[in-house]
């Protein structure tokens, strides 16, 4: 599915995405999702039982973001994580509490994976 600049895909009305929806939405490869996922620390989906991915709308969002900036505005990745980093001091946009309660919900997410490496390794 190709979408021209500014173009979004009509999202399904649901809570969780999974990686394949998101891969087939964002016109992406799921190797490409996992990869960023350990290049974006701010990008983390929850995870399920049995460890699947668990994209938001806003995860979705975040993927279309990154993609614009990579492909389209040619920024490297580390250009991209200091432009999306939810620690960044200046941000180019006014926060709206939807962004906000996004970034804190990421890093309640970073907690919890934090958390559960931990436990696992007692």
């Amino acid at each position: 599915m190709g979408l021209g600049v500014g173009m979004r895909p009509s999202l399904p009305d649901k809570t969780y995405y999974k990686i394949g929806e998101v891969a087939s939405l964002t016109a992406l490869k799921s190797s490409v999702l996992r990869f960023w996922e350990t290049e974006f620390p701010f990008l983390s989906p929850e995870k399920s039982a049995s460890g699947q991915r668990l994209y938001t709308k806003q995860d979705i969002a975040l993927i279309q973001q990154i993609k614009r900036l990579l492909y389209q505005e040619k920024y490297t990745i580390e250009g991209v994580r200091k432009q999306l980093s939810p620690r960044r001091t200046r941000c180019p946009e006014p926060q709206t509490a939807g962004h906000v309660q996004h970034e804190l919900h990421t890093i309640l997410l970073q907690v919890r994976q934090e958390l559960q490496a931990l436990r696992s390794s007692l």
